[in-house]
């Protein structure tokens, strides 16, 4: 199994605060996605790599094997994120 990787998110160039954790980039772009986050460009920490992604949110019906509570919430949100390329530092 692999290990967790930190991805930070960054805008304008520069980095944030914000720290993402996952195995894949695509995890932590869906996260950043579920945030609010459109244009996405997450570096990824102990390499030169820049993973950039596009994403959006929909509101979308609870699946059948959802739980109760989440059910009666009537639509949910759901993270979609698209990967436009690699750039590397």
């Amino acid at each position: 199994m692999g290990e967790k990787k930190y991805f930070v998110l960054m805008k304008g160039g520069k980095d944030t605060s914000q720290v993402f954790a996952s195995r894949q980039p695509r995890g932590a772009a869906l996260k950043a996605a579920t945030r609010g986050a459109t244009d996405i460009h997450l570096r990824e920490r102990g390499t030169k790599r820049v993973h950039v992604f596009k994403g959006w949110t929909e509101m979308v019906t609870p699946p059948a094997s959802a739980p109760a509570w989440l059910k009666d919430k009537g639509q949910i949100k759901k993270a979609n994120v698209k990967k436009q390329r690699v750039d590397h530092l």
